[in-house]
């Protein structure tokens, strides 16, 4: 076969350097692509279509992207749903078939006592047959006859809330417009709600994405004779999120300035006072806590609520109080569920049927990563019962049924499991396969999980999965190494198409939970935020050498991948040990940290990063930032930056700017690439789409270590 002509680096598109420089704090900054910055200049514009092409001629070179691609499609082949929500005698819940572009809203049931079939209620392909409308959040009234759904349009985020009958499907209200995925408490009767709305951008200029609050909205009015409930004079970053008990009694609201890790809490007794002006009192505030209040329906004033918290616990811990109380601070807490020193906290659902002795509360731990099931007895705090899960995996989605329910329902999934949805029954503390959710496929064979532990470059203990087709270093393979370590997130064992197909090829797939993570609870976020970020960056190096050191691979034949907070680790692995890597695929990344506050979400991200605006912090910001680490004559290994032109969270400028840097001055046989994507942003995608951005970044990999595209579906390759 004639082999397809490579394009040579040289050929990479001019990017005119310009002397721009910075003085902060008596540092001087250099940014010689900030032209690439307006994505509507001229010159922007120009550069990134040739960058296009420079891309497509690339990938035409690519002999086994078809054998990807159709990997990952039959990764895919399955149908899925997601966890029901139970209102009034309905259930609503996300299914998406096999083949379809995004998934469609569906409800069954016709009212309290009464059964009808399963019917779809909302599809994005009906309300946009472009495809470019996602849905982004919904919500079904306490009595299940209106929803309230929200959606938006090229990826941006920025939705439309709707509000339709759900028996006839007609709209009711809306739209509303300024929300982002908003919570939403319907108030008894749906005929009103709580929900957080942004102010008008035209008297906040240059801030369109900030100034959020919490409005009431009465179905038919219009928006903007809201009244306002909560978040007047706050900081412009403050995210909150609403919930309102089904008896309609309690207004929760929950703040948190940008991504800190404390939340404020606040609690209402609706009875007490006017719905347009609730007494919110303060549960807990100006603390670095991450707490959860939890109200059952029916509670008063001398019951019971209960709190899910990391105050005095950073692996997180249940209390008690009375209402009354709250405001009194921890003093007046009551423990029920103690912290573990071996795994953190993670989910709490209180149930509280009418069947049961006593509340019970069904608690969801991450013991280093995994996920473990148990269910207490939320008055004097017995361990009753241990639900057994179908692997070694991770769980989400919690929901519960309606006022006075003994029934919620998770999802489950692990590496080779696809998601399936297990309902709990607290009456017989078993939890079975939702009857409703039987889609899921059966678990894919040909790769073998394992987890190991290895020390960081501090000698702290950090743990990986590791995903092979043997399950054993038997002989060095190509490896493709993922992280995430940030925000305190804990991203446990996942399912997904791109990583399966890359094992099932015949290589190593590994995920390291990272120090800014929060595998290991607060204390294991701290480590890896703020001034201590560096240390995400060594626990990521001290993986890779880890499957070298361990037999899973060798030098040249290690991959990297990540995205948002993970392509910020890609790239700053990248530009501190070059050499260690083959390739890197950067996704939707976050890069140039002296400018990250001015655009996109990033003054939300201060607590986790720092600010420029801080000498102490800049220099912290500056000896990571792989924007400014970019050296000219530095090997680079192969790059590929991908960005999306929606991105409302990290603008696409990061990558623009990144990869004029790389292609100026790397002096690696990788080429430097840029994809930048139309229509689409951060988060949710057509699953086409979704499909060849994975198909492309594994061909990209797996051309520069050696590992061959897959070939008749299903047969695991021998070592490569």
């Amino acid at each position: 076969m004639t082999p397809v002509a490579r394009p040579t680096q040289s050929r990479y598109p001019h990017a005119v350097r310009q002397d721009v420089v910075d003085e902060l704090h008596g540092q001087l900054v250099h940014d010689p692509y900030r032209w690439l910055e307006d994505a509507a200049d001229a010159r922007t514009v120009s550069w990134s279509a040739q960058q296009k092409a420079r891309y497509e001629a690339e990938r035409a070179t690519w002999a086994g992207l078809d054998g990807w691609a159709a990997q990952v499609a039959a990764n895919t082949a399955f149908d899925r749903v997601g966890s029901p929500k139970v209102r009034g005698g309905r259930a609503f819940w996300l299914r998406q078939d096999a083949g379809e572009e995004h998934p469609v809203l569906m409800v069954a049931g016709a009212g309290p006592g009464t059964a009808a079939a399963e019917r779809v209620l909302l599809d994005p392909g009906v309300l946009d047959p472009s495809g470019h409308t996602v849905l982004d959040a919904w919500q079904p009234s306490a009595e299940g006859d209106l929803l309230a759904y929200q959606v938006s349009r090229d990826g941006t985020e920025d939705s439309l809330l709707w509000v339709v009958d759900v028996a006839t499907g007609r709209t009711v209200d809306g739209p509303v417009d300024r929300v982002r995925a908003t919570s939403v408490g319907w108030l008894p009767g749906g005929a009103a709600f709580y929900y957080v709305r942004r102010l008008d951008p035209r008297l906040n200029p240059g801030e369109q994405r900030y100034h959020r609050r919490v409005y009431l909205h009465r179905i038919g009015t219009a928006p903007d004779s809201d009244a306002l409930a909560f978040g007047e004079g706050r900081d412009k970053t403050q995210f909150y999120s609403v919930s309102v008990t089904a008896d309609g009694r309690w207004l929760g609201v929950m703040a948190t300035l940008g991504t800190s890790r404390g939340t404020d809490l606040y609690l209402a007794d609706l009875s007490a006072g006017p719905l347009e002006r609730p007494l919110l009192r303060p549960v807990q505030e100006g603390t670095q806590a991450r707490t959860r209040l939890h109200v059952a329906p029916g509670t008063g004033p001398q019951d019971a609520v209960w709190l899910r918290t990391d105050h005095g616990a950073p692996r997180g811990r249940v209390v008690a109080c009375r209402p009354t109380d709250l405001d009194l601070g921890p003093g007046r807490w009551r423990e029920v569920i103690a912290e573990r020193p071996d795994a953190v906290l993670a989910h709490l659902v209180v149930l509280s049927g009418p069947e049961l002795e006593h509340p019970l509360g069904l608690a969801a731990w991450s013991r280093h990563g995994v996920a473990e099931v148990t269910v207490h007895d939320l008055v004097d705090g017995r361990q009753v019962a241990d639900v057994p899960l179908p692997g070694t995996g991770a769980v989400g989605d919690f929901t519960s049924g309606p006022h006075g329910s003994s029934e919620a329902w998770f999802a489950y999934t692990d590496f080779v499991t696809p998601p399936q949805v297990l309902r709990f029954d607290a009456r017989t503390g078993r939890a079975t396969t939702w009857e409703r959710g039987t889609r899921g496929g059966d678990a894919v064979g040909g790769a073998v999980t394992r987890q190991v532990a290895f020390p960081s470059r501090d000698g702290t203990t950090v743990r990986m999965f590791v995903i092979s087709p043997t399950g054993r270093p038997d002989v060095p393979r190509p490896v493709l190494l993922c992280g995430y370590g940030g925000f305190g997130a804990t991203v446990p064992p996942p399912y997904r198409a791109l990583f399966l197909a890359w094992v099932r090829a015949g290589g190593v797939y590994a995920w390291a939970g990272l120090r800014g993570g929060g595998e290991e609870g607060a204390a294991w976020h701290r480590a890896g935020s703020g001034e201590h970020k560096q240390n995400t960056f060594d626990d990521f190096a001290a993986a890779a050498d880890h499957l070298v050191s361990a037999g899973w691979t060798e030098p040249g034949r290690i991959a990297i991948l990540g995205g948002s907070n993970g392509g910020l680790l890609v790239g700053a692995a990248l530009t501190q040990q070059p050499e260690k890597y083959a390739a890197a695929v950067c996704m939707s990344p976050l890069l140039d940290m002296a400018r990250y506050e001015l655009s996109g979400l990033g003054p939300s991200w201060v607590p986790e990063y720092g600010s420029a605006r801080s000498p102490a912090q800049l220099r912290t910001l500056l000896a990571y930032s792989p924007y400014h680490r970019v050296t000219p004559g530095t090997a680079y290994p192969a790059v590929l930056l991908t960005a999306s032109d929606g991105d409302t969270r990290t603008d696409p400028l990061h990558a623009r700017k990144m990869c004029a840097a790389l292609q100026h001055a790397s002096s690696g046989t990788g080429p430097i690439l840029l994809r930048l994507e139309h229509g689409v942003g951060h988060g949710a995608r057509a699953a086409s789409q979704m499909a060849a951005l994975q198909a492309e970044c594994l061909a990209f990999l797996a051309e520069h270590v050696g590992l061959a595209a897959p070939g008749r579906l299903g047969l695991v390759p021998e070592a490569p």
